[in-house]
Parts: C-alpha cells; sequence; structure tokens
C-alpha cells in the first residue's frame, strides 16, 4: 500500500532568513561579545576615549558608555538589547552605563562552554537569578548608610561621591572643582529634585576651571529688535512679567480677508490693531514689571515702547528657560494681559552681562530659588559636550545618594566581594546550579580586571592579591590606581551608591538572560513586489500617468 507525499508547506514569505538553534545563539553571544570589545577600554579612571564621527560629519568625543553605544548605530538584533540596558541605565541612575555592558558581556562569556556542552539555557537562567538575587542581598548586608542629619557630614559624603563619578571622565584633573559645583547645584533644588531645574548652558573659551554656578536662571540674550539697545541692562529687585503671547503687528493680508469700499474703513481696521497692541503694552507697563519675556515674538513696537519706558524685553524664550525663570522667580506664564499682578514673579538681582563670545541674561538671589543653571566653558565644542556628560552623570548619583542612602566601595572592592560571596555558596549547593553560580561570580570579577587592564597593570597578580585579602575579611578592598596595587577604598573615600550597583546587576543579568532565552531569528525583508507596488502608488500620487 502506497502513500501519497504531502506538498510541502509555504509558512514564510520567500527570501525570509531564519537561524536557529545551538549555533544561532552562540551567534548572538558572539556579537554580544565584539560590542563589549568596542567599549571595554573606557572603563575607569585610566579607560581611552572613542572618536566617533557620524553621517554629516559630526565629531563626538566620549568615554561614556551610553552615549557610545547611542552613536554606534547598531544593527545586529542581539546587539540591541546592550545598547537598550545602557540607555536605562543612563535614565535610571546616570552612571555606570560602562559597567552594565561589560557585565552583561562577562555573564555570556561565562555561560558560552555550557551552551556549547548542551546545558539547557533555562537551567543556566534559572541559576543566573538565583545568583543574582543572593548578589542584591549581599548588597544590602555590606552597604554603610549614612544619615543626613549633619549638613557638612551630608555634603562630605555627596562630594565624594561626585568624586569618584568624575574619576573616569576627561574633567577627571578638576574634579574637585566640578564635585564641588555638582553638589551646590543639587542642594539648590527642591525635595523632589526635578534634573529639569537644572540648566546647563555651554559658551566656548577659557578654561575649566572658568565654569560656574549661577543660584537662578541664566539664557543666551534673544533676537531683539531695535530699540533693544536703549533698555537698562541691570535691575536690583525687579518685578518680572512672563508671557506666552506675541507682540507684534501682523500684516492684515496674512490674517484675515477683509473687504472694504474706501481708505477710511481700510485705516480704521489698520488703527484698530495698533490700539489693541498700545492696550496690551499699557497694561503690562501699568503693572509695575521691569522685566518682560515670552514665549513668542517681542516686536519692533513692542521693544521701542519698552525701552522708552525702562523696562527690559525679550521674545523667542525657550521653553526649558522659561519654566526655571518662572520656579526661580515664582511667577506663572500668561497668556493674557488682563490681570498681570498676581502672576508677577521677583528676583534679587536681573543683569545682561558678557560670557566669552555671548550676552547672557541673569535671574539671581531670587526669594524662592528652587533651580540654578551651570555656565560651562572650555577650549573645544566635543570637551564642552564631554564635560556636560560627565557632570549629568555626576549630578544623577548625587542625586540618586540623596534619595538612597547607602553607598559601596568603588575600583572593583564591591564586585571582588560579591564574586567570593558567590564561589563560597556555590559550594554549598549541588548540581548543575554549583558550576553556573561558580561561573556567575568568576563574571563579576571582569569589571576589577578591565579596570588593571585599562591603567597597564599586571591583572592576574592583582585579583590573586584582592582575592586573597577578601578571603581574610578585607571588605572593601580594591584597585588602587596611584600606586598599582590594593587599598581599602572606603577609607579613601572611594565611594559609590550601592543603588548604582543594585541596578546594574539586575539589568546586566536580564539582558543576559534575554539573549539567552532566544533559539532563534527571523529576519523578514520586504519583497520586491511590495517595494515596487509602493513605488507605483506614489507616482500615481505625484501625478504620474498610469
Amino acid at each position: 500500500m502506497g502513500y501519497a507525499l504531502r506538498p510541502p508547506i509555504i509558512l514564510l514569505k520567500e527570501g525570509t532568513d531564519t537561524s536557529q538553534g545551538k549555533a544561532q545563539l552562540i551567534s548572538n553571544i558572539n556579537a554580544c561579545e565584539a560590542l563589549v570589545d568596542t567599549i571595554r577600554t573606557t572603563l575607569g579612571p585610566r579607560g581611552m576615549d572613542k572618536l566617533i564621527v557620524d553621517g554629516k560629519g559630526k565629531v563626538t568625543i566620549s568615554n561614556d558608555g551610553a552615549t557610545i553605544m547611542k552613536l554606534l548605530d547598531v544593527v545586529h538584533p542581539a546587539g540591541h538589547v546592550l545598547v537598550d540596558i545602557a540607555k536605562s541605565q543612563d535614565a535610571e541612575i546616570g552612571d555606570g552605563t560602562t559597567s552594565v555592558v561589560l557585565l552583561a558581556g562577562a555573564f555570556l562569556k561565562e555561560c558560552k562552554p555550557f551552551i556549547e556542552e548542551a546545558v539547557h539555557p533555562q537551567v543556566i537562567v534559572r541559576s543566573f537569578r538565583l545568583a543574582t538575587q543572593l548578589a542584591l542581598n549581599r548588597i544590602d548586608e555590606v552597604a554603610v548608610k549614612h544619615s543626613f542629619k549633619d549638613p557638612t557630614e551630608k555634603r562630605a559624603l555627596l562630594e565624594k561621591v561626585a568624586f569618584t563619578s568624575m574619576s573616569s571622565k576627561l574633567i577627571s584633573t578638576h574634579k574637585e572643582f566640578f564635585s564641588k559645583l555638582v553638589v551646590n547645584a543639587v542642594s539648590v533644588l527642591n525635595a523632589d529634585l526635578p534634573l529639569d531645574m537644572i540648566g546647563i548652558k555651554k559658551v566656548p573659551g577659557g578654561s575649566f576651571e572658568s565654569s560656574f554656578l549661577v543660584r537662578g536662571v541664566a539664557f543666551k540674550k534673544a533676537f531683539s529688535y531695535a530699540g533693544f539697545e536703549m533698555a537698562p541692562k541691570k535691575y536690583d529687585n525687579p518685578l518680572v512679567c512672563l508671557l506666552n503671547i506675541e507682540l507684534e503687528l501682523k500684516a492684515e493680508r496674512d490674517n484675515a480677508e477683509i473687504r472694504v469700499d474706501n481708505v477710511e474703513e481700510y485705516q480704521r481696521i489698520v488703527d484698530a490693531e495698533w490700539t489693541i497692541l498700545y492696550q496690551k503694552l499699557q497694561r503690562i507697563v501699568e503693572s509695575g514689571a521691569k522685566v518682560v519675556l515670552s514665549k513668542l515674538p517681542i516686536g519692533d513696537v513692542a521693544t521701542q515702547f519698552f525701552a522708552d519706558r525702562d523696562v527690559f524685553c525679550a521674545g523667542r524664550i525657550p521653553d526649558d528657560d522659561m519654566r526655571r525663570t518662572a520656579k526661580a522667580c515664582s511667577g506663572s506664564v500668561q497668556t493674557s494681559v488682563g490681570n498681570l499682578g498676581p502672576s508677577l514673579g521677583r528676583c534679587g538681582l536681573f543683569e545682561e552681562i558678557q560670557i566669552g563670545g555671548e550676552r547672557f541674561n541673569i535671574f539671581s538671589d531670587c526669594p524662592q530659588t528652587q533651580t540654578c543653571t551651570l555656565i560651562l566653558r572650555g577650549g573645544a565644542d566635543q570637551f564642552i559636550a564631554e564635560t556636560e556628560r560627565s557632570l549629568h552623570d555626576a549630578i544623577m548619583v548625587v542625586r540618586r545618594t540623596l534619595k538612597n542612602e547607602a553607598v559601596v566601595a568603588g575600583g572593583g572592592a564591591i564586585e571582588m566581594e560579591l564574586s567570593r560571596y558567590l564561589r563560597e555558596y556555590s559550594r554549598t549547593v549541588a548540581g548543575k546550579s554549583q558550576m553556573l553560580i561558580a561561573a556567575y561570580a568568576k563574571a563579576l570579577e571582569a569589571i576589577p580586571r578591565q579596570l588593571c587592564e585599562n591603567a597597564g597593570f599586571d591583572s592576574t597578580n592583582i585579583l590573586n592579591l584582592l582575592r586573597n585579602k577578601h578571603h581574610n575579611g578585607g571588605l572593601w578592598y580594591g584597585i588602587d590606581i596611584t600606586t598599582e596595587g590594593i587599598a581599602d577604598n572606603y577609607q579613601r573615600f572611594v565611594w559609590e551608591p550601592a543603588v548604582m550597583k543594585i541596578n546594574v546587576l539586575k539589568a546586566a543579568a536580564e539582558a543576559a538572560c534575554v539573549v539567552l532565552t532566544v533559539d532563534e531569528t527571523v529576519k523578514n525583508p520586504k519583497c520586491q513586489d511590495d517595494v515596487s507596488q509602493q513605488a507605483a502608488r506614489k507616482g500615481r500620487a505625484g501625478g504620474v500617468p498610469r
């Protein structure tokens, strides 16, 4: 009895590329390792910088992990997982973006031999999640929690945390100066510590240490019309009027269609427009405001009107600067001039000053200052941009420390302690979990090992010294960059927020687990017929005859 052959089932579109099985998993791990190799040299105080040129020729010099990962434009599907965890670490904590990518790559590297020996990925994932939870519990046990009752102690702690964050940045030689600047900036904010209330303005020229902090708002002088020069540039204790109104005459033909029979009617329409504008300007002046800011343009007529009455005005103010000004001066942005009195703000001093090649409007000594602006100076634009990224990381770390008082020692100290703890725990369990947790512990040593390699030290020798110290109770011993040895990094004030290390471990372990659970990749490019059909539709829409 014969059987008829079943016809083949076509499930996916022609041209679809599918890869699956162990080979695909190994390929994904190799891709992640290649991506990690790109940024591993940027880790630590002796890390190198990357120079990245985009398609438009824009040059970026940075050693910030998240910045580099964004600019690399990764196309490999598995590599996107590492890009995403770097972005999430940057958004949530601000620092540790290189560490999280490096640690995720180390986890995957340690997994590869087990995958090749046919250990099921789910077995590895279970063991890694157990090891992550044990590591997080250990951080909670050993982290040093500080109370912020003493203002002097609080400031010293925050400066040390900012100091450590900037040790691996381009501005590391000026980290003492900038750590004080960052703590001063964060201390101005209210209890919610809103990041958008810290403005950063970049002015090329001068040295790094020419940078300064304005306890209030500073922004570049807006575009101005004729008559602006006549207005005063400095006021003591002025009232500030914040508007979202266009104080400018518009040509009637652009805004309306009006049918008139004679010239007198047209003139009455024009006069009415001028009258409405002058009424608005007069109400603003009568409110007592000496500084008038608007998100929308303030025209030449209004500029001259205000200048004749000793009132400063500026239009086209960016939205973020407007919000910070409203916060600093305790005012509110108005969309009409009907009742300006209650909405006016006040600042102690308003002045327009020259900074480098730019004119800046500065509001300072405000009664309820809860916002500030950092004015950054420096040589090349690339250096100032990297300084801004470095200060952003430091500000985020200081904010996190204020919200979570616990700190741990940096320089590879906490990673070595977690590695020791997990190695000892692995000996208490049986089966495959013992080897997998030990592999997790070995992967944690990737951070101190890379710190040594980036500084040109003998990583094997230093890691052996660290293992011995931690085995004998040296909880906070890590790498001493200055002496090419090891030291108690807690006593040396190399401090990092515990929440940063917690987030790094969670994100890196989860990324590794995500890559391990992918056993098939399907690439479904657009069919050529679809492309030609879309082109035909566009042609018809553009008037091309069928």
